[in-house]
């Protein structure tokens, strides 16, 4: 069974940078795809960004194209989510997925950006 575990959410004030990061253990990491999916308060979850198995193909949400950049380390089994000039509108809960079978799913990492 996969497991994956956020880590590098915080408080942030508007403009600021936070780096993400999702491990995953329990699986073959090379072999799925991995998406950042967040959920603000009474909305519902969005992807935020995806990668494929070998990095080649990624795709971003437009609200946060040209600010926010995935990449991932098949050696080290982790995805990292790249967060720039970061806006309150980011604030929310973010989630780290990867398609395995069944899809896996992290616990969540808080990001909270104050203006």
């Amino acid at each position: 069974q996969v497991q994956l575990v956020e880590s590098g959410g915080g408080l942030v004030k508007a403009g600021g940078s936070l780096r993400l990061s999702c491990t995953t253990s329990g699986g073959t990491f090379s072999t799925y795809d991995m998406g950042w999916f967040r959920q603000a308060p009474r909305r519902e979850r969005e992807v935020v960004a995806a990668i494929s198995c070998c990095g080649g193909t990624t795709y971003y949400a437009d609200s946060v194209k040209g600010r926010f950049t995935i990449s991932r380390d098949n050696a080290e089994n982790t995805v990292y989510l790249q967060m720039n000039s970061l806006k309150p509108e980011d604030t929310a809960v973010y989630y780290c997925n990867a398609e395995s079978n069944p899809p896996a799913w992290g616990q969540g990492t808080q990001v909270t950006v104050s203006s």
